[in-house]
């Protein structure tokens, strides 16, 4: 499985946005974060163009941070 995550720094409530086939190591790697949402994708790729587009299209963005009330 491959995961598109959320995650936002406990201290400046700035938003990170990644991908990875292992979402534990990744949490324990960014310290200080807490999740707040993720996907789960069977395919790097999906996952992969699910990121981008979060990333560089405001509207793909707009529509999740609605969804998950940030």
């Amino acid at each position: 499985m491959y995961y598109v995550y959320v995650l936002e720094n406990k201290k400046t409530k700035k938003l990170y946005i990644g991908y990875t086939n292992d979402l534990g190591r990744r949490l324990k790697e960014h310290l200080g974060f807490r999740l707040i949402y993720y996907e789960a994708y069977l395919s790097e790729k999906y996952a992969r163009d699910r990121e981008r587009k979060l990333k560089y299209y405001g509207s793909a963005w707009r529509g999740l941070k609605k969804r998950i009330k940030v």
